[in-house]
């Protein structure tokens, strides 16, 4: 029984799972060594004991996900929504500050970054609530009031943490699930217009509330021109093009990096690609980007094979956050965008960001489960109409 149901699953995206984040592990000890030691007066392996400790949990979490039938959700989902917010509203009330920003809550002596499981609330909950006005989706007020305004919501308790790199992709997910719901051309238009009137807004409220900070200017600033900017704020992107560089196509070796040695201050969170170009080459770049790509072209492709707008917008949204969220930090620490404290998925050091992208990936690991299914037993019925009078071919 247990064979008939695990052989359902699709093993290639467990296996490129399980790939990125054997060597995220492995990143993440090399990459902190020095930092544990220097900067936190730990032991070398400090950071990977956690970040191991986290995995297994994540594991755990992850096999339990795969098991649970992916529309239970909706029915949860109510409490997930009220979960997202209480726990967004908490950390403004008892939250602690890490890296300019109030994001995490001690909770059981661990720190949790709910924003990183609000993208999985948003993505549920855009998924469903679309999903079910398929017949009415072209009509905004009736369609779409609700999931822009919840969408919004979160954002504007992630962006005032402040969080901006979360805060976009958040808006990221929530736009490409839109757009693929079903919508029409024109229904398309109204959507990014009023998506950046509501940006425009905000944006202003955010100057005159002091949230658009000199601190962030100087993000735009370092990135613009690095160099110039060396010993402020272009300092960390040009001891990443200094990594990057020193790699070449096969890298210094593992553990030889330089630049680890507290010239990358976050070297093991949102400098951990620059590392692993520095000591495995673009080798060992491509490698960790092609799984990534892999994953998410599996991903799609299952969304696109099932005939269920949950399953498939949930798809949709879990592949937007994977290729977002890669994008903005390789555009960081390649200068092309801002650096925002995004992380690498499943490389970069972080428990939240661990545990939320394994329940994600749970479910879509449940969603191929029955889309499997489904096409098999529709293959079969088609073959068993084929052949009405049992000259049907073995099919077990």
């Amino acid at each position: 029984m247990l064979k008939k149901i695990f052989k359902h699953y699709d093993y290639s995206i467990i296996i490129t799972i399980a790939l990125l984040c054997t060597i995220g592990l492995v990143m993440v000890y090399s990459s902190s060594m020095i930092t544990s030691i220097t900067r936190y007066g730990q032991d070398s392996d400090f950071f990977y004991g956690k970040q191991k400790g986290w995995l297994i949990i994540a594991g755990f979490v992850f096999l339990a996900t795969i098991l649970f039938p992916y529309k239970l959700y909706q029915k949860l989902l109510p409490i997930a929504v009220l979960g997202t917010f209480g726990l967004l509203g908490l950390v403004f009330l008892m939250g602690h500050t890490a890296g300019g920003a109030q994001s995490w809550l001690k909770l059981a002596g661990a720190s949790l970054q709910p924003a990183e499981f609000a993208k999985l609330t948003v993505i549920l909950y855009l998924a469903l609530v679309l999903g079910k006005r398929q017949e009415y989706i072209n009509d905004i007020k009736r369609a779409f009031i609700g999931p822009i305004g919840l969408t919004m919501g979160i954002f504007i308790f992630v962006a005032i943490q402040p969080d901006l790199g979360t805060g976009m992709i958040i808006l990221i997910i929530a736009v490409a699930i839109m757009l693929c719901s079903g919508i029409s051309r024109k229904t398309f238009f109204k959507l990014i217009l009023l998506g950046i009137v509501m940006l425009t807004i905000m944006g202003t409220i955010g100057v005159l509330t002091g949230q658009v900070t000199e601190n962030r200017i100087g993000r735009f600033t370092g990135a613009s021109d690095p160099f110039k900017y060396a010993q402020g704020e272009g300092y960390q992107l040009v001891n990443s093009y200094l990594a990057i560089g020193s790699g070449g196509l096969k890298g210094l070796g593992l553990g030889e990096s330089v630049q680890k040695y507290g010239y990358l201050p976050e070297s093991h969170t949102d400098f951990i690609m620059a590392v692993i170009a520095e000591e495995l080459g673009f080798f060992g770049v491509f490698l960790v980007l092609g799984l990534l790509g892999f994953l998410i072209y599996r991903i799609l492709t299952l969304a696109k094979r099932s005939k269920d707008p949950f399953a498939s917008l949930i798809c949709i949204g879990v592949a937007t956050m994977l290729g977002i969220q890669a994008f903005i930090n390789l555009g960081g620490l390649t200068g092309l965008i801002p650096i925002t404290g995004v992380t690498l998925p499943f490389i970069s050091y972080g428990g939240s960001s661990l545990l939320s992208l394994m329940i994600a990936m749970g479910i879509v690991v449940n969603i191929s489960f029955f889309v499997n299914y489904q096409e098999k037993s529709s293959k079969k019925a088609n073959n068993v109409v084929s052949y009405p009078n049992n000259a049907n071919p073995d099919l077990s």
